[in-house]
């Protein structure tokens, strides 16, 4: 959730010894940095349930599992983002603490102030990470699940979900009701509301 609305400059290499000083986690976009709101409860509650679902086949399969305070490379360097959820299952990831170059599934929870760079900035930019598999977003609002899988060349398909669906998390051959990710979450209310 991005919180500043007036970005510090800064190269990526003055961000990424900068920001490991700092109490609050900050977003870097191509010479711009932007400090990260915290979230809701529903909103990390629903990441949370998701990663109770992975963990234990991203364990078994000797892959990385990691929540919001652990960042991803992206587009070589030129921007270092904060999913809610990441997973790895590359070997050059593992000799890094700080973020993730090569990361097979990427989660957002959506909320009315993340929506719209989530769908349109970040989906773009994660596109170009070659080791990417899966894209999921996760509404706040309703309950609803969206995946966005790799197919052929440069094609992504679209797998939406919603109340009384099976979830696939295909990358990592996960299945789940949707209500378990929406297990004691609180949902946004909408404008209608």
């Amino acid at each position: 959730m991005i919180a500043s609305s007036k970005p510090l400059k800064m190269t990526a290499e003055e961000y990424l010894e900068w920001e490991s000083r700092q109490k609050l986690r900050y977003e870097y976009c191509d010479g711009e940095v932007f400090a990260m709101a915290g979230g809701t409860k529903g909103h990390n509650r629903s990441a949370l349930n998701l990663y109770g679902a992975l963990v234990d086949k991203v364990d078994a399969s000797g892959c990385e599992i990691n929540t919001s305070d652990v960042k991803v490379q992206v587009k070589g360097g030129r921007f270092y983002r904060y999913p809610d959820l990441v997973v790895s299952c590359d070997e050059r990831d593992k000799t890094n603490d700080t973020f993730y170059k090569f990361p097979k599934v990427i989660v957002e929870v959506l909320s009315s102030s993340t929506e719209a760079v989530d769908r349109g900035e970040k989906f773009q930019e994660y596109r170009q990470i070659s080791t990417l598999e899966e894209y999921v977003l996760i509404s706040a609002k309703q309950m609803q699940v969206e995946c966005f899988r790799r197919g052929e060349g440069r094609m992504w398909l679209y797998f939406p979900y919603k109340v009384g669906e099976i979830v696939e998390i295909a990358s990592m051959g996960v299945e789940l009701p949707i209500e378990q990710l929406y297990r004691n979450v609180q949902l946004e209310p909408t404008k209608e509301e």
